[in-house]
């Protein structure tokens, strides 16, 4: 966040001379539903009461947080269509025309480089994709209204690139379908975050979150393994 402020906030900083309303983001008052979200994101998120000030009154709603959101729905619309075709809703990999899909990664398939990251549209039910599309919600978006959607996508994809690769190494029967290794990145973004950070975080629970954030990612492994 620090190197997104312009030279001149910096310059006011440092001269003493912010041009930050002194009233905490608390006390604001008369706030609309996207502000009251922005300043959720902020305590959320970000350390520093300086930083959450100028995150809070900076922040501008274009460009919105896309990248997930068009992840998630792009997910959904793909399971809703093969499920459709299939009329297979759960446990959609024991069907053989599910294991023909062009975006499901094998390692039989590693010359077809584009399935290192198209399998995270793929998922095997509605409880893994509901599991996987609750947290980038939940974490994603606010991690991308704060960090900017090139960090929070490259972020993303190397955990899908690095699902694909260590399935490669570890196990050259199995397929694999979900979006479980971005979500993987996710989670642990975001513990990095809390745990590094964790005097100066301001949002409730925070030990309660450091332990769904956990969970999540070890619930989602288990989902998965035990497909």
């Amino acid at each position: 966040i620090s190197s997104k402020r312009s030279s001149s906030f910096k310059r006011a900083i440092a001269n003493g001379q912010r041009a930050l309303p002194r009233d905490g983001l608390l006390d604001e008052t008369g706030l609309g539903f996207y502000k009251r979200f922005v300043r959720y994101v902020a305590y959320e998120i970000l350390p520093c009461e300086m930083d959450r000030r100028w995150y809070f009154y900076q922040h501008r709603a274009c460009p919105p947080p896309v990248f997930m959101a068009v992840v998630t729905l792009t997910q959904i619309i793909v399971f809703l269509c093969y499920g459709a075709r299939l009329n297979k809703w759960v446990l959609q990999t024991y069907h053989p025309e599910y294991m023909k899909s062009p975006l499901v990664y094998h390692p039989g398939h590693r010359a077809r480089a584009w399935r290192f990251l198209t399998y995270m549209f793929m998922h095997v039910g509605l409880e893994q994709l509901g599991f996987n599309a609750l947290l980038q919600l939940m974490i994603g978006v606010p991690l991308e209204m704060v960090h900017g959607v090139l960090r929070i996508s490259f972020l993303y994809l190397a955990g899908v690139l690095a699902g694909s690769l260590t399935v490669s190494i570890t196990d050259m029967r199995a397929p694999l379908v979900g979006g479980s290794g971005g979500v993987y990145a996710l989670c642990s973004a975001h513990l990095a975050n809390v745990v590094m950070n964790w005097a100066g975080m301001r949002c409730p629970y925070k030990l309660l979150r450091m332990v769904l954030a956990l969970s999540g990612g070890m619930g989602n492994k288990v989902l998965r393994n035990w497909w």
